[in-house]
């Protein structure tokens, strides 16, 4: 079995499919090695198991809705949910590019999407019931001492089986594209571009026409002659990868809809993002997202030829312990490259030695060369998480070679 791109065979043909959280509970408890696995979205071998893998595609049901929460299982997809919360008259505050990735999943490895204002997913989560390696569930409040701990848990400190997630009420947005932003215009603007709409992403080959496109996701009503600080309005639907269908893509020029619609750039019925890819994250304090940017600029030569497309986006502080986000306001440049694998680990230290002096953290579920101990310099409760883990999983019960080499420390080196 391997993950959605293609790039990850898994170690293990065993895998489970409870239909239950009881169900659950009875094979974790008889397993000797087991690990969560989603909707595999994720590059690295964060979800390599030895042992089994325990899927949570069945586990997919909302279990409760409330004015200000509604708790779900962890398999189900954020493009299922959102439409079920706004028959409800509810909408999560912020979405994925992707609606087709798991609660569990995204959670678990501290996805986002965009927006200065805005949090990650994994910021949402208010309570989780977490089954432990002897079966047993444990339930961690916002506000118990183990949950800023437990929610980017990586898999490593069980299975979480149900989430409670705020909710706020629907609204609408609207979703316009700019092309052709200019590099000088980005380097003297890069807050205001960044902030100008409830979310926005800019897209770039990092080639010296500049940003490609921009994407403006607002409750603003926007004139369609109306430049964005130098793009020039799209007058067509477009895809953010060059080459791939827009009717892929979430509906744009300005039509207003629920934003479960308009927060993701893909729809859920259709292939996400260009397909065969790989993909690779890094943030960085948004005080220093321009530095960065000019530094990444500086390996455009290198990145380009590799690249189906970048994309660049801001999210706001939380405390959760391995968040890359942990308090720091962010900016994350996000690549997705060509399915040229040893190329792109080729790049790779290059990448991340350009953002090194800005503390860089990896995305945990996408592509990255970082040590143990580089990681542990930009994580600074990597340790406090370890402690967490010796105590809820000692058998090591959800470990794997990842979870060994950069949350234990220790392991050999890990390929992609």
């Amino acid at each position: 079995m391997k993950n959605w791109a293609g790039n990850v065979s898994y170690s293990t043909a065993r895998i489970l499919r409870p239909r239950s959280v009881g169900e659950a509970q009875e094979l974790i408890a008889g397993a000797e090695t087991i690990r969560p696995l989603g909707t595999r979205h994720s590059f690295s071998l964060v979800a390599d198991a030895a042992g089994a893998l325990l899927s949570t595609e069945q586990l997919d049901r909302i279990v409760e809705v409330g004015a200000t929460t509604v708790t779900v299982e962890a398999g189900i997809r954020y493009g299922e949910l959102s439409g079920a919360l706004h028959d409800h008259g509810l909408a999560v505050a912020n979405l994925a590019s992707l609606p087709h990735i798991s609660v569990g999943g995204a959670v678990a490895t501290g996805t986002h999407g965009s927006g200065v204002s805005n949090t990650s997913l994994a910021a949402a989560v208010s309570a989780l019931d977490l089954v432990c390696a002897d079966g047993s569930i444990r339930r961690l409040g916002r506000g118990d001492a183990d949950f800023d701990g437990a929610v980017v848990g990586l898999g490593a400190l069980g299975l979480v089986v149900r989430a409670s997630l705020d909710v706020v009420p629907a609204f609408d947005l609207r979703q316009y594209v700019f092309e052709d932003l200019p590099w000088p215009a980005v380097d003297t603007h890069l807050d205001e571009i960044l902030a100008g709409g409830y979310s926005v992403s800019l897209f770039t080959a990092w080639t010296e026409r500049g940003v490609d496109q921009v994407w403006l996701k607002t409750t603003e009503e926007q004139s369609a002659q109306d430049s964005y600080f130098g793009a020039t309005p799209a007058t067509q639907p477009r895809n953010p990868v060059p080459g791939a269908r827009w009717e892929n893509c979430t509906e744009q020029l300005g039509v207003p809809g629920p934003s479960g619609e308009r927060l993701p750039h893909f729809r859920l019925g259709f292939t996400p993002s260009g397909g065969a890819e790989l993909q690779s994250e890094y943030a960085v304090a948004r005080e220093h997202g321009a530095a960065a940017l000019r530094e990444l600029r500086r390996l455009g030569p290198v990145i380009s030829p590799l690249l189906l497309i970048s994309e660049i986006r801001t999210i706001a502080a939380d405390t959760l312990w391995l968040s890359p986000f942990y308090e720091r306001d962010s900016i994350a440049f996000h690549f997705t490259w060509k399915p040229l694998a040893t190329d792109v680990q080729a790049v790779l230290p290059r990448i991340e030695a350009a953002l090194a002096p800005f503390a860089a953290r990896p995305h945990w579920g996408k592509l990255f060369v970082a040590s143990p101990q580089g990681l542990e310099a930009v994580y600074p409760k990597l340790p406090a998480f370890r402690q967490l883990r010796e105590q809820l999983d000692s058998s090591d019960k959800f470990g794997n070679a990842f979870v060994t080499r950069y949350v234990s420390g220790a392991g050999p080196q890990l390929g992609m």
